[in-house]
């Protein structure tokens, strides 16, 4: 990280949310967010851990290791939350665990109450067949927000230029349903970008993305998509349905 990425981070210290109202935790978001639209990766997540301390973390979804990596070179030991819905590829636990084994990184690895088993006995087989939205609640969106309640902010690896939706997301923004801080050090990233950082640092990358996958989620419900296809076309296909839940 260069001089004055670290002095900019810098201007940021000694800032704690400890005992702060959530009026005063989106009176933070409103400052910071203004302040640092334009900051580098590095320099944002640098400020969530001089805010946020332990109280903040990284969720990956392994479609890549980028956040993990950068937030891995300024803030080594952080939390990274892997939700493991029961039903991922193999080639995204086999990222997760070579995540874990290969960056400075705390990889912790969460379940939905129910296994798929104890799911399909309650619900009835493959729910993300006939009720998408269901399963996505059950096996993502309700064991994600469990998971960040010892948290006040999280990071995402969301990016403006993934689908319409995307394009206001902040940099630091206020997540109304969870009622925390919601980071994302990516957002201005184009996919050119992206693939740049993880060709300058040898980055672990899903295998499925060089499969036709350039958008990964539970292996039900995600399909290859065609070159010059909209690269989330292939999630939740034919189903009207364009995000799991977790960033609406």
């Amino acid at each position: 990280m260069t001089t004055a990425t670290t002095e900019a981070a810098r201007a940021f210290k000694g800032t704690s949310t400890a005992g702060r109202s959530e009026a005063e935790l989106q009176q933070l978001v409103r400052h910071a967010g203004a302040e640092l639209e334009l900051a580098p990766a590095e320099v944002i997540i640098e400020w969530a851990v001089a805010t946020f301390g332990a109280r903040f973390a990284i969720t990956s979804s392994m479609g890549d290791a980028v956040l993990a990596h950068v937030a891995g070179r300024v803030a080594p030991g952080v939390d990274v939350v892997f939700l493991d819905t029961g039903y991922h590829f193999a080639e995204t636990i086999g990222t997760r665990d070579a995540v874990a084994a290969t960056l400075p990184v705390n990889l912790i690895n969460i379940t939905p109450v129910q296994t798929v088993a104890e799911q399909d006995a309650a619900y009835g087989k493959d729910l993300f067949d006939r009720d998408p939205d269901l399963c996505c609640a059950l096996r993502k969106v309700k064991p994600l927000q469990d998971a960040l309640e010892s948290y006040d902010a999280w990071a995402t690896g969301l990016r403006r230029d993934e689908t319409h939706n995307r394009v206001i997301a902040p940099v630091i923004g206020w997540d109304e349903k969870k009622r925390k801080v919601k980071v994302s050090p990516l957002a201005r990233w184009t996919g050119e970008e992206v693939d740049r950082y993880i060709a300058e640092n040898n980055v672990l990358v899903n295998p499925l993305q060089y499969d036709g996958y350039p958008s990964i989620g539970c292996w039900p419900c995600t399909r290859r998509v065609a070159p010059g296809e909209d690269p989330r076309s292939g999630r939740w296909a034919g189903t009207g349905k364009t995000e799991c839940g977790i960033h609406q």
